[in-house]
């Protein structure tokens, strides 16, 4: 049967159905505030449940709109695959990394619901996120799950303590924003880029493999065994001096003394703040240290975030990075410059000039200072 036709027979009312189609356009793009991806209305949405790093099941959007990163991993692998433009909240430290605001300038002033491991709820809600990704420890605490859980607010825990772990997450954060082939893209290229270290390096012997000591921010904070960075440097073919000893632990943070790093004397400290380089090779206290008299206290690069660090999608990159720079007789074949290129162009689009490559491989001036 023909529908009938409003609008042919009642010109008068067309004119007030446009008009009235136009009046409620305008009061929808009244209520956003700023730019970004707009509110969405989630009560006729399809839904997917996903298995978060911690095995929560959640029930979420299969197409989120509105993403909240509370943990710096999340919002590094949500540009990485694509969908950094639906960033409404984000953590001061991804607004200090410089490429990400390069690639995402909004994500400047989004909001930071979070400081000091405390979500303000109020603040979150106002952003009306369909998923949000916290860290582990926010998961473990009572008083937060519960702001969110009464808020209604889906939140999916990032947490890994393990290249294998890292991936994982990977998988499941490409999942929740629908990117599982970019993600399984990622982590293909990620455990290539470690298999060919791990070849390289498992013929040298216990007693050759040069020792690091990593240094996390400040110059005597450092890993401890069942981290990533634990991880990582051992898949480089490095000995990391602070795994497995004992350490003094503050406020989640694991330090070792100046007195145990001279015990140690590694060969190599590779720190991921460039003005911690500086700080050691200019005090006394540091300059029995064959890593010091050698100037062997080197930045670890930094790119979307600071290569190695606990939190870093760049984890491949500073495997090759490090084995290359401890090992360099064994990797003389290894192009870094185009490897980074590769990276950034392959996983987040990015045609990076040379000179931005060789900043990125210096570790200077790509994350602002708090």
């Amino acid at each position: 049967m023909k529908r009938y036709n409003w609008a042919g027979r009642c010109p008068w009312l067309a004119v007030i159905l446009i008009l009235g189609l136009s009046l409620s356009l305008l009061l929808a793009g009244c209520s956003q505030e700023g730019s970004g991806p707009t509110p969405s209305d989630n009560s006729h949405q399809q839904t997917i449940t996903i298995t978060d790093c911690v095995g929560r099941q959640v029930t979420i959007p299969t197409n989120p709109q509105r993403i909240a990163c509370l943990c710096p991993e999340s919002g590094h692998a949500v540009a990485m695959f694509g969908q950094g433009d639906k960033i409404v909240a984000a953590v001061g430290g991804m607004q200090r990394d410089v490429i990400l605001v390069e690639m995402h300038p909004h994500i400047k002033n989004v909001s930071v619901p979070k400081s000091s491991g405390v979500i303000n709820i109020e603040e979150l809600a106002a952003c009306k996120p369909d998923i949000v990704f916290v860290k582990g420890d926010t998961a473990r605490n009572e008083a937060e799950v519960d702001k969110m859980d009464k808020m209604g607010i889906p939140f999916l825990v990032v947490e890994f303590n393990s290249m294998q772990e890292q991936q994982k997450a990977m998988a499941m954060i490409g999942q929740a924003v629908g990117a599982a082939e970019k993600a399984e893209k990622y982590n293909k290229y990620y455990q290539q880029c470690v298999d060919q270290v791990a070849k390289k390096v498992a013929d040298i012997p216990e007693k050759d493999r040069v020792r690091i000591f990593h240094s996390v921010n400040e110059a005597i904070r450092t890993d401890t065994a069942g981290s990533l960075p634990a991880d990582w440097t051992q898949a480089a073919g490095a000995i990391n001096v602070s795994v497995g000893k004992e350490l003094k632990l503050y406020e989640g943070k694991n330090y070792a003394s100046l007195e145990q790093i001279l015990l140690w004397d590694p060969d190599f400290i590779l720190v991921n703040d460039p003005n911690v380089v500086g700080y050691i090779m200019d005090h006394e206290q540091w300059a029995p240290l064959k890593a010091v008299k050698n100037k062997r206290v080197l930045p670890l690069p930094n790119g979307i975030s600071r290569w190695g660090h606990f939190s870093s999608l760049e984890t491949p990159l500073a495997v090759m990075w490090t084995a290359q720079t401890i090992y360099p007789d064994k990797f003389a074949d290894l192009d870094m410059a185009a490897e980074t290129k590769y990276f950034y162009q392959e996983f987040f689009n990015l045609d990076l000039s040379d000179e931005t490559v060789q900043k990125i491989l210096s570790g200077v001036g790509m994350r602002e200072s708090k």
